[in-house]
């Protein structure tokens, strides 16, 4: 048969029934204490800490071993995954399972497409030459033209 106990406040000794007394403080919180001399020190404001026959004392002086277990057994924070404004879950889920082979070919290929990118780039700027020659003729007449015109007003103005 299991005996329901409760812990006094103060010592945290094992409080037995028909022992002890319960006190309700203003603000409604329920102290337990085992006996008199609990209940004298709680009211004095003395820290259980500070006195030797307590658990509290025994327990930060390393006289009794604590539990680590309960410690260990904290809960973890889950990863979320979101996803990222350019690409959907699905999708980072997809690269992620991809093995390192299928991610070296993607890597090969895009080079491929950046080399031969470049290579048309300087194909193109090799065929522009000639037709940067045709506008750097065509400012040099006009040039011609304005200059031509202007001399023209001078002359009038001489005359």
């Amino acid at each position: 048969m299991v005996i329901k106990t409760d812990l006094c406040s103060f010592s945290e000794w094992r409080i037995y029934p028909g022992h002890g007394r319960r006190f309700v403080a203003k603000d409604g919180r329920l102290f337990y204490y085992l006996n008199q001399k609990s209940r004298a020190f709680s009211a004095r404001k003395i820290k259980s800490q500070e006195i030797q026959w307590t658990v509290a004392w025994r327990r930060l002086n390393k006289k009794i071993k604590t539990d680590e277990g309960a410690k260990k057994r904290r809960i973890r924070n889950l990863k979320v995954q979101r996803a990222i404004v350019g690409i959907s879950l699905e999708e980072i889920r997809r690269r992620r399972k991809e093995d390192d082979k299928t991610r070296k070919a993607q890597a090969e290929q895009a080079a491929r497409e950046i080399k031969d990118r470049k290579q048309k780039q300087i194909e193109a700027s090799k065929k522009k030459p000639a037709a940067a020659q045709k506008v750097a003729q065509k400012a040099e007449v006009k040039a011609q033209q304005k200059a031509q015109k202007g001399a023209a007003k001078a002359n009038k103005g001489k005359k």
